[in-house]
Parts: C-alpha cells; structure tokens; sequence
C-alpha cells in the first residue's frame, strides 16, 4: 500500500507534523525547559526506532565511511533540535521556519549560478530580512539559535541524502541509527534538563508525543518520499513549509502575524521555490529534514 501512495502524501504528512509537534513542544515550555524537550523527543524517537528497526544488526556490515556519514547526521540533530527549540521558545514559529530554509537556497545559488537562483536568493534574503527587522528587537538570541539551526538544517540535508542512499542500513534503518547515536549525543545537553518531566506524568506523556510527532511520523514520511520526489518538484513542495508554519503557529499557538510577517513568509516561500534544480550535491534527488525536524 505505502508503495502505490503518491510521494506528495508522504510529504503532506510530513509537512503537517513537522511543525505540529514543535508548537505542541511550545505549549509543553511551561512545564520543561526547552533542551529538556528536546532531550525528550530524541530519547523518544530513539527508542521507537530501535524497537522497530533494530539497526545495531547491520551496523557491522557497514564501511567505516557510511559509518561516519551516520554518526555525523545523528549529531547533527542532537545539535539541531535543541537550537530549534530554544528558537521557538523566543520566537514565532512561522520566523523561524522562514529562516530555517535561507542556507538551503544559499547553496542551490551557490550551485547552479543562474539568474533564477539569484530572484530566489533575492527574495528570501528580503522575506527573512523582514521578518527580523519586526522581530529584533523582542530576542537576538532567538536569531542566533533559529541561524544555527538553519544551518545545521542545510547540513542534515545533505547527510540525510547521502544516508538515504546507503545500500546497508540506508533508508529509515539508517535514519534509526543516526537517532540513537543523537540520543547518546544530546544527553549531556538536555538530559538533566528532562529530569523534571519524570516527576510529571502529564508532562512526560506530552514529552513522548512530542518525540513521536516531530521525529518519528515526520521522518519515515520524509524517507518514504525521498526516493520519490525530484528535485524540481521537491522543490515547489517545500516552499509550503514556511507556510505551513504560519497556519500552524495560528491555529496552535495564537501567534497571528502582522503585515510585514506575512510579506516575509511570502517572500521565502517564493524563493524556495523558485530555486533551480541544482540544489545541493550532484543527485537527482533532494531531501527534507525535513524536519524537521528541526
């Protein structure tokens, strides 16, 4: 059945959660710190996928350079999470998927030098510019954390890509690998941060739903689509990301944007998707995190 489905299903899926989760994690702020919930949803999905994948038995057949590839990606969403989490937690939801995707487009012009990619560049460069010019004022170090987590999130592309083509332990097998070594590696940073939540169990629930909302269902569906989705149509989807946000940022958290927000987000969507096909690496195929996760 998941074979016959159509690629933009699966990342209509992983759209939906890839912000839903995180604006439940916003609500769960007044119960655990943010790097606590970030903690809670690596350990999550981390030990959902082991129970599911059980990747260690192929870990062995892997060359030392796949084995790398792996490791690196799971450290890279150790980082990214808790960069993602303490963004959200200073600033909209909307803003900071708008920046999210600035670095993904920086590259596709850096890569393919064409007067299309510069229009992209151009017009997501001025939507994030308004967007925090708006909003400087409230949290600079919101915009240091939601930059880091753009371009940790640029880097998780290309490590997702490469483990997606992995002919040992590639795919979701390879996925559930890099979540349990993010498991190990986001422990010393928002562990003891995650203490609290087992001494709630209303904020220990929502802390799992979290995990299984924002990188789990999220994750397969991005996998599932990544072997299905050009690059040129990757592309027109993704540009719905930042506005996906904003709907979700409404809905959710009742964080309605003003005129210029709007503008920006308009701006970033437009440029996402009006990169060329030449994004990032030399494959035919382009994945998202996407998210996905931040």
């Amino acid at each position: 059945m998941l074979r016959r489905a159509p690629a933009w299903s699966f990342f209509a899926g992983s759209a939906v959660f890839h912000y839903l989760g995180p604006s439940f994690a916003v609500l769960l702020f007044t119960r655990v710190a943010p790097l606590g919930v970030a903690w809670l949803r690596i350990a999550t999905a981390a030990a959902v996928y082991a129970a599911w994948r059980r990747p260690w038995r192929g870990w062995r057949t892997l060359e030392p350079a796949d084995r790398r590839t792996i490791a690196a990606m799971g450290a890279v969403l150790a980082v990214m999470n808790p960069c993602f989490y303490l963004a959200i937690a200073r600033l909209p939801l909307a803003t900071v998927a708008a920046i999210e995707f600035l670095p993904v487009i920086a590259l596709a012009a850096l890569g393919a030098r064409t007067a299309r990619n510069g229009v992209a560049l151009g017009a997501a460069t001025g939507g994030v510019y308004l967007l925090t010019d708006v909003r400087l004022g409230g949290s600079p170090l919101g915009f240091v954390f939601a930059f880091a987590n753009a371009a940790l999130f640029a880097l998780y592309i290309v490590l997702a890509h490469r483990v997606s083509r992995l002919e040992r332990l590639g795919g979701i097998d390879g996925l559930a690998a890099a979540m349990l070594v993010a498991a190990v590696v986001v422990t010393p940073i928002g562990g003891w941060s995650a203490a609290a939540a087992f001494t709630n169990p209303v904020a220990l629930g929502a802390g799992i739903g979290v995990g299984v909302t924002s990188s789990v269902i999220p994750y397969i569906c991005d996998q599932l689509a990544i072997a299905r989705v050009a690059r040129a149509t990757y592309a027109i989807l993704v540009s719905l990301l930042p506005a996906t946000a904003a709907v979700i940022g409404v809905i959710v958290l009742a964080q309605i944007p003003g005129t210029l927000e709007i503008v920006g987000i308009a701006l970033v969507v437009c440029g996402v998707a009006l990169h060329g096909e030449r994004s990032i690496g030399t494959s035919t195929r382009l994945p998202h995190s996407v998210h996905e996760p931040s």
